[in-house]
Parts: structure tokens; C-alpha cells; sequence
């Protein structure tokens, strides 16, 4: 980091705000127990995964000695037997739907020096830039009103240019466009955001302007490694910092938190281990687990060698079964898979556990108001994998039976936090959300998709109205009022 940049941005880092969660000045990440259990090459036996797999349909969290069994299950049948548990998991516990969302970036300034990002401090050849209040307004009116997202994961680097001041602010911005489409407006009505670790003190600024998830990924939890990748004198080279930043979250009253690793900087089964790691702390310590879980992939960007990374690149049949061994694990927190992986990955985990995805991915900063332009200007992070636009994404949901949902009314009627992992792990929160999702995805049917799109969806969407009729009576006659009032016009109602 500069003088001139160092001069202009203070410091964020408080070590008593490190030192108050330590145990005997130590953290949880314990990398001599974690090697221990990982030694342990034993597979189970059927009996053996059909008790770890009945706690994982109970929506208990497995121990780390559970979850290494679960690794090393190479036998055919019994993986069989693990994929099944965790797609029966995933519709217990999220039900029929899968939520979508899109990334937004803000700005490409960042005063760290990752090792394996394209927009790390040293890359000159990066046509750095911050939008303004009116650009931003483009990119939502383009998301929200051409599109039809609800949801945002808005991105932002660690850098003066987009300090904890203007990450307030673009929030606010970002919930005040309205913008019209066929039947009235179309809005964002969740922001979660991918941002720096902050102090409690601006935790709480972040929570009073409406923030839905707080996103910070670890990146690796392997302490030599996230020394090696992660220059210490840069902020980020502080790995305590980040990795207590979801305790102060939580501390803050921020009710929804997202963890995350870069699969290829590490062995995959330590960093699985270290997420399970990460998800107990937090129950033991503030009394929730992570809402979400997200698993990006390094990929290809510029001026990054990953020759550097070749050892522990994750292949395609890892990745699957990583993904549907935290689906086991931590079975109540949401599953996040992005664009960064091909369109064939994307498919292939929907079956695994998967309840969240992007579409329409845009990275470059200002690339959703004019792509052709800015996508070629801008030097994005990394390569995206899948481009695919929303309404194609929809419509092979549908084909493979799923319903999109667009719904943020648990956040709106207090259903969050503890209080939704609660909801979560009983079932109840699936009821709430099968009927938001009908009444969303009609919303965005009829505002929205193309022809193809909504043939394919209807018959779907029937079939979900008549589980509601047969298994939930009681709230069907609402249901039905609610979206014949959608049909006719109304928008954002909500159970």
C-alpha cells in the first residue's frame, strides 16, 4: 500500500476486537486436531453412514470426525447413498426452490495484494473505477427493471475509494430505485453484501441502513498458506482480523452472516474442515451458525499465474462432493454456487444440495447499463463460467421441476437469525417459503419471461399450488388471494 493511500485510510483493525473472542490467546481454527482427524482414512461402513446421514436428515450439525468419514467414502454405492440424503436434506429443510441473485460491483480499487486476484493492488493494467450515486442508479434500473432481480450480492473492494462511508451509501441508493416494468415497479428488496471485515462500530451502521447477508470469505483457513498469498503489509494479511470478522458481525446485531472459501489455495478436506470449524465456533460462541456457504473456485485472471496454485486446484468431482458433504455437515445453512462454474457444474449440483445461484453475472464495474462497452474496459476479477441470462437459467430450473423463488419476506417479517436457523431446522421456514416462492415466481412471470420460459414454468407452478392445497389447507384460501391479486397487477405481497 502506498503512503499517499495509507495516509487516506485508516487502519480498520482493532485487536481488542481480535484478542475478546480468543481462547488462551489462540483461535479456532486448530490445525494439529484438524490433521489429526484427517489422517483417518477409514471409510464407513453402511451402517456407520446411515447414522451420520439419519443426523444430517435430523438437521444437526455433524462433528469434524463425521464429516472426515464422509470424505472418504469412495464406495459407489454408498455415494449413492450420501447424494440422496443430502438432495432429501435440501428439500426438508428449503424445500422445492432455489433462490437467485446477482453480483454487482461497485469498484476495482483495492489497496491489497492477493496473490490470486485480478485486481490486486500491483495489477497496473486495471482501468480502475468507483461508480457514482447516478451510475449506480443505472446498473439497478437495468437489474431490477430489465431484468427482474430481487435480490444483490454488492461487491466492493478494500480501499479508500469505497470505504465503509460509501458502501452506506450505495446501499441506501441501491433501495431507493424504483423502476417500471409491465405491471408497476421493479426493485431490489435485498442487498446483501461481499465487503472487507469492518469494526463492530461500522457493523452497526451496516445493519441500520438495511443490510441483508454480511459476505466476508476466509479465502483459506490454512495459516501458512494465507501468509504465503496475502502480502502482511496489506490489511488483509491480518488473518485473525477476518477471520472473527462474522463475530463481530453477529455481535453487531447483523442477523444473517455468509462464509466462504477459495477452493484451490489449500487441500479441499482441511478447508471443508476449517468451514465446519467455522460454523461450530459461531453456534458455540454467538448461538448461530453461517446462513450461508459459498464455494468459489480459483479461476483464470489477469496477471495471476495459477501454475502457482496447480497443486491443489480442485477438479470437477471434488467439487461436487464437497459440495454435497457441507450440505451434509452443516445442513441448515444455504449452499451458494455462482457463475464461476460452467454451466454443466451448475447442473450437476442443483442435485447436491444447492439452494442459491447467480445468472445474468455481469463483473465488470458498470457492465449491467453497458456491457459491450464496459465488459471491454474493465479487467474483471476472474472469469466467469456460466453467462447465461436469467430467464435461461429459469426455464432449465423448471425443466428439472424447480421452482425460482424471489422471496425476502422472512427478512422483512423478522424470520432471520437464530430465530430462521430455528425455522430452518423444524421445517417450518420451507412452508412460509414454498408460498413466497409461488407468489414471487408468478410476479416475475408476468413481468419478465420470455414465452418459452413461462410455458415451461406454469405447469410447475400449478403442481406447487396443489401441495399447498393438499398439505397446507389452513393457508391456501390467503395463497390464492394473494396471487390472484398478483395476476391482476399487485406486486410484493407477501406471507
Amino acid at each position: 500500500m502506498s503512503a499517499a493511500v495509507t495516509a487516506k485510510f485508516k487502519n480498520p483493525i482493532k485487536q481488542d476486537e481480535i484478542d475478546k473472542y480468543l481462547d488462551n490467546g489462540k483461535d479456532f481454527i486448530n490445525e494439529d486436531q484438524m490433521t489429526f482427524f484427517l489422517q483417518n482414512k477409514r471409510s464407513p461402513d453402511l451402517r456407520e453412514l446411515k447414522d451420520i446421514l439419519a443426523k444430517s436428515l435430523s438437521v444437526q450439525t455433524l462433528s469434524p470426525q463425521e464429516t472426515v468419514l464422509l470424505m472418504n467414502v469412495r464406495d459407489p454405492d454408498l455415494l449413492d447413498e450420501m447424494k440422496k440424503a443430502a438432495l432429501e436434506v435440501k428439500k426438508k429443510v428449503y424445500d422445492n426452490r432455489i433462490v437467485t441473485f446477482a453480483p454487482l460491483y461497485l469498484g476495482n480499487f483495492c489497496v491489497n495484494n492477493c496473490a490470486y486476484c485480478g485486481l490486486k493492488a500491483d495489477n497496473q493494467d486495471v482501468a480502475r473505477r468507483v461508480l457514482s450515486a447516478e451510475e449506480i442508479k443505472k446498473e439497478v434500473e437495468a437489474l431490477a427493471g430489465g431484468i427482474g432481480h430481487k435480490r444483490l450480492v454488492v461487491v466492493y473492494g478494500e480501499h479508500p475509494k469505497n470505504d465503509i462511508n460509501y458502501i452506506l451509501e450505495t446501499i441506501r441508493t441501491i433501495y431507493s430505485v424504483q423502476s417500471k416494468t409491465k405491471h408497476g415497479v421493479g426493485n431490489i428488496r435485498r442487498v446483501n453484501v461481499n465487503a472487507p471485515p469492518f469494526s463492530i462500530e461500522d457493523l452497526v451502521r451496516l445493519k441500520e441502513v438495511g443490510l441483508g447477508t454480511y459476505q466476508v470469505f476466509q479465502e483459506t483457513y490454512h495459516h501458512a498458506t494465507y501468509a504465503r498469498v496475502h502480502p502482511a503489509n496489506t490489511i488483509k494479511g491480518n488473518y485473525a482480523w477476518r477471520l472473527y470478522c462474522m463475530h463481530r458481525a453477529l455481535e453487531a446485531g447483523i442477523d444473517d452472516v455468509g462464509i466462504g472459501i477459495l477452493f484451490g489455495l489449500y487441500d479441499w478436506r482441511f478447508e471443508v474442515l476449517g468451514l465446519l470449524y467455522h460454523a461450530i465456533e459461531l453456534e458455540k460462541k454467538l448461538g448461530i451458525g453461517p446462513h450461508t456457504i459459498s464455494f468459489p473456485r480459483l479461476e483464470p485472471a489477469h496477471k495471476v499465474e495459477l501454475d502457482h496454485f496447480s497443486r491443489y486446484r480442485v477438479n470437477d468431482e471434488d467439487f461436487k462432493k464437497i459440495v454435497m458433504i457441507l450440505r451434509l455437515s452443516v445442513p441448515h445453512a444455504g449452499l451458494i454456487v455462482t457463475a464461476r462454474e460452467n454451466e454443466q457444474i451448475r447442473r450437476d449440483v442443483l442435485e447436491l444440495g444447492i439452494t442459491q445461484t447467480d445468472a445474468s453475472s455481469r463483473i465488470g464495474v458498470g457492465a449491467y447499463d453497458s456491457p459491450e462497452e464496459k465488459q471491454k474496459k474493465e479487467k474483471q476479477q476472474f472469469l466467469l463460467g456460466d453467462t447465461r441470462s436469467l430467464d435461461e437459467v429459469i426455464k432449465e430450473f423448471a425443466q428439472k421441476g424447480y421452482i425460482t423463488s424471489f422471496c425476502t419476506a422472512g427478512y422483512r417479517c423478522g424470520r432471520t437469525g437464530k430465530c430462521i436457523m430455528d425455522l430452518l431446522r423444524d421445517g417450518t421456514e420451507g412452508k412460509f417459503c414454498k408460498l413466497n416462492a409461488i407468489l414471487t415466481f408468478r410476479e416475475w412471470l408476468d413481468d419478465f419471461a420470455s414465452e418459452e420460459t413461462k410455458r415451461i414454468a406454469e405447469p410447475v407452478l400449478a403442481r406447487e399450488i396443489e401441495e399447498v392445497r393438499q398439505k397446507m389447507p389452513k393457508l391456501f384460501p390467503k395463497l390464492i388471494d394473494y396471487y390472484t391479486r398478483i395476476q391482476k397487477g399487485e406486486r410484493d405481497l407477501y406471507l
